[in-house]
């Protein structure tokens, strides 16, 4: 019996048929919404009926249970569909299965056989429901500095975080472009004492030395031509916050030599001011060089590297943790689907070698640029020809050129090296693993929820507990 009242719509256009399953479903307690054909059933949603289900037919006048099925995801597409069926309709109810329908029920149908398939549909719902929520959590701990990873390395990084965040001492994240470091920053001042006062972010590369200087540290009014009114710097904003300094090595000379002045004693001169501006700023930076050879070279100082150089995390590139590549593509490829109303679904057996195999010059930034374009456009075809052709044009073992903080392994070629499928089988299986893990755990090892909760079969979760050993 359900304990509240929820909405479920019956659509089949034969009156016994729905005045049967009408009678059942208000005996168990459902409030219950009966159209007699796809037409009427589509405008009363659209004008806002309450309903968590629809059980609809697929053999009706003017507009068939398909189409009716196409119309009804375009209104919701979590709204889950059952499908009522005759004997002989199989290739119509996989097309409906495939289009998104949850279920199908085969006419005629056992009273306890309706019981069943739309209490499955409608705990898939809230199933979904609660996978949503977590998600959109995710994403707004995300801009947090939030990881999504289950590899060793940045674990390590996790834990150094943890080790440094409520400290004031200056950090120096280094790193391949699109690696994460703005995320590692992120993670470091959401973590710390100064989680609620400002985060203020400056890219050093992205402004000319003049400009850069008067958006550190502001200007007053008539410090030169334009200069109509007095302005703030960053410092200033992030004042009792923190500010990230991203691409340090691209500030100029002369500019370094006032960022130690604030490194030191915390205080700065507005261009154009006579006062000092005193600041409680932790500053935090990143650099996809390796600062050390920057000073060897004479293009940064000394004494700046030192004193911003306190805590060092190098963020390692993509292929140095290819055990997050599969969940971060299923991380991209969930916000993009949901973000544009797509349902994008890919053969992992298919795709997975092809994303462990690429070289990821771009690294994280990459992976999520292309399941995003990968979802808008819908180009399955095209994202397996990028990752194929790109590293054949001549991608494959750029990774990390610009890079060279970091020593490389000097093994001599075929010593020690593993295929590239055993790594790619390997990896998939220790995150596998982890999903596993923390699905049973979550479940308190209900081995039928966690299989729904990672939408795979419950004889498919016995074998991959079987197979990766999974004791419980």
């Amino acid at each position: 019996m359900a304990t509240e009242k929820i909405g479920i719509m019956v659509v089949d256009d034969e009156d016994g048929i729905r005045k049967y399953i009408s009678k059942l479903l208000t005996k168990k307690g459902y409030d219950v919404i009966a159209s007699p054909d796809a037409k009427d059933a589509l405008e009363k949603l659209r004008l806002g009926s309450e309903v968590s289900l629809v059980i609809l037919d697929i053999l009706m006048p003017d507009m068939d249970g398909l189409e009716a099925l196409g119309e009804i995801k375009k209104l919701s597409k979590d709204l889950p569909v059952v499908m009522l069926s005759a004997l002989g309709q199989t290739k119509t109810i996989v097309k409906a299965m495939k289009a998104g329908a949850t279920d199908y029920l085969v006419k005629p149908f056992e009273e306890e056989e309706l019981e069943l398939a739309v209490s499955k549909a409608l705990e898939k719902k809230r199933l979904l429901a609660e996978i949503s929520s977590l998600k959109k959590r995710l994403r707004a701990d995300e801009q947090k500095g939030e990881f999504v990873f289950v590899s060793p390395k940045m674990q390590r990084i996790k834990d150094s975080i943890e080790q440094v965040a409520d400290t004031d001492v200056s950090i120096l994240i280094q790193g391949e472009s699109g690696t994460g470091k703005e995320l590692v920053a992120r993670s470091l001042h959401y973590s710390s004492s100064r989680a609620d006062k400002p985060f203020v972010k400056v890219n050093c590369a992205a402004l000319p030395t003049e400009l850069l200087e008067s958006e550190l540290f502001g200007y007053e009014r008539g410090a030169f031509t334009g200069a109509y009114r007095a302005k703030a710097g960053k410092f200033e904003l992030a004042n009792n916050g923190t500010i990230f300094l991203d691409e340090i090595s691209e500030i100029a000379l002369p500019i370094q030599a006032k960022l130690l002045q604030v490194l030191q004693d915390a205080v700065f001169a507005r261009l154009g001011g006579k006062q000092d501006v005193h600041v409680n700023v932790r500053i935090i930076t990143a650099s996809n060089k390796d600062l050390k050879k920057e000073v060897e070279e004479g293009k940064f100082r000394e004494d700046i590297y030192y004193r911003l150089n306190v805590v060092n995390i190098y963020v390692p590139s993509l292929k140095e943790r290819i055990e997050d590549i599969p969940l971060l593509f299923e991380y991209f490829l969930d916000i993009y689907n949901e973000k544009y109303g797509k349902m994008i679904h890919v053969d992992k057996d298919e795709i997975y070698p092809l994303l462990f195999d690429y070289s990821w010059p771009g690294n994280v930034r990459e992976l999520k640029n292309l399941v995003k374009r990968l979802v808008i456009l819908e180009g399955m075809n095209d994202f397996k020809r990028y990752l194929i052709e790109s590293d054949s044009i001549g991608h494959k073992g750029h990774q990390g050129r610009r890079y060279q903080g970091r020593p490389r392994d000097n093994t001599p070629d075929g010593m020690g090296v593993i295929p590239l499928k055993k790594i790619a089988k390997d990896a998939s299986m220790k995150a596998e693993e982890k999903m596993i893990l923390k699905a049973l755990q979550g479940t308190n090892w209900n081995k039928k929820k966690a299989a729904q909760i990672l939408q795979i079969s419950y004889k498919a979760l016995l074998y991959k507990i079987k197979e990766c050993g999974i004791e419980g």
